[in-house]
């Protein structure tokens, strides 16, 4: 992979947790990178610390030593808050609950990531509803997420994600609470979406149909992450 066309490129991850004077070490020696248009998926068993690797990929935890870059840039030097701009410029997360504001449309919890620090202006409101459109829950917009199914959550949940046009897109368990026919549906589109957008596509799951799906696929066992053969 040529280093001009690195989108992110994490080095040397560890992490380690200390409980009650012991030291639990949940990831060594992560080395992982993605190019725009990749579509990689992580499986492993319950508790190998699949969601601790998303977590720290996504900037949500810190690892506790290694570097991760992003667009060239070295971002373990960042403050918090340049932090969460950085999330808010580059990755959309989307997770196995789809944590859907409850006293806000469909349509405005898509608008959320445009809403931080300003106003949506009316171009955010029409790449919403483009999005919506997409991803076929442009006549669900006006309603609570109380009064839409599951799918229809999680596909908000998905637009929402989509929303601030991120380059990296990391998916933890997307179609975990949902039934057969709904999970292959998120799962398919996941994929028509990774290709027609050109982002980056990382996705922890369970489920071999969605892992198989991927360009790359890597297991996650005994903290390291591992090429699946």
């Amino acid at each position: 992979m040529s280093d001009d066309n690195l989108l992110f490129e994490a080095s040397g991850l560890h992490k380690t947790f200390h409980e009650t004077g012991t030291e639990i070490v949940v990831l060594r020696n992560v080395d992982f990178s993605l190019q725009s248009g990749d579509f990689v998926s992580i499986t492993g068993a319950s508790g190998a610390g699949k969601s601790t690797l998303l977590h720290v990929l996504g900037l949500l935890d810190k690892p506790s030593s290694g570097k991760i870059k992003i667009a060239q840039q070295d971002v373990s030097q960042l403050s918090d808050r340049q932090l969460s701009e950085f999330r808010n410029q580059y990755l959309g997360f989307v997770f196995q609950f789809h944590h859907l504001l409850p006293d806000f449309t469909a349509l405005e919890n898509i608008l959320m990531p445009a809403c931080i620090n300003r106003k949506p202006t009316t171009n955010d409101k029409v790449r919403a509803n483009e999005l919506a459109q997409r991803i076929g829950i442009e006549h669900r917009l006006n309603h609570l997420p109380s009064e839409i199914s599951g799918g229809e959550r999680q596909r908000v949940a998905l637009a929402r994600a989509l929303m601030n046009q991120p380059k990296i897109l990391l998916c933890d368990e997307p179609s975990g609470n949902l039934d057969q026919k709904n999970s292959e549906k998120l799962n398919l589109l996941l994929a028509e979406l990774c290709d027609s957008l050109s982002i980056a596509l990382v996705v922890v799951t369970h489920e071999e149909p969605l892992a198989q799906m991927a360009k790359r696929q890597y297991h996650l066992q005994d903290c390291q992450l591992l090429p699946k053969t």
